[in-house]
C-alpha cells in the first residue's frame, strides 16, 4: 500500500513490470484479459471485460521513436555484416531484403511497444489513470 500525495488516502501499488507486460501483449495492463487496442494502434476508450479507463492514455510519438531505435540498432550490425562477410553483395538485393525486414519488424514492434507504453503510464498513475 502506498499513500496517494494528492488526496493522502492508502491506494494499491500497481506492478509495472506486469502492467508493461500485459501492455506487450496488447491486453488491458489492469485485467491482463481484455484487448487494448481496437484497431491496429488505436487505444480503447474502456476495457470491455474489467471497465478500466483507457482514453487518459498519452502515448503520441514515444512508441514509434523506440521502435525506429531498436530497429535501427537491430538492422545496423547485420548491415555491417553483410557487407564485411560477403564479397561485393548485388547493392538492390541487399536494400531490397533489409528495406523488407525494417518493414516487418517496425510492424511487429509499434503496437506493443505502444501497449508498453500505455501499461507504463497505467502503473505509474500518470495522465489521469488515478484508482478506480
Amino acid at each position: 500500500m502506498a499513500t496517494d500525495t494528492q488526496t493522502g488516502l492508502l491506494s494499491e501499488e500497481r506492478s509495472t513490470k506486469r502492467a508493461m507486460l500485459h501492455g506487450w501483449h496488447r491486453t488491458c495492463p489492469n485485467c491482463g484479459q481484455g484487448p487494448l487496442l481496437k484497431s491496429y494502434l488505436t487505444v480503447r476508450d474502456e476495457c470491455p471485460v474489467c471497465h478500466e479507463e483507457l482514453h487518459h492514455q498519452r502515448a503520441d510519438d514515444g512508441p514509434a521513436y523506440i521502435t525506429i531505435l531498436i530497429v535501427g540498432h537491430l538492422m545496423a550490425p547485420f548491415l555491417h555484416l553483410t557487407f564485411s562477410h560477403i564479397d561485393q553483395p548485388d547493392p538492390l538485393i541487399v536494400a531490397t531484403v533489409f528495406s523488407v525486414a525494417c518493414v516487418a519488424l517496425s510492424l511487429y514492434l509499434l503496437p506493443r511497444i505502444k501497449g508498453a507504453f500505455v501499461g507504463l503510464q497505467w502503473a505509474k498513475r500518470m495522465h489521469g489513470f488515478k484508482d478506480s
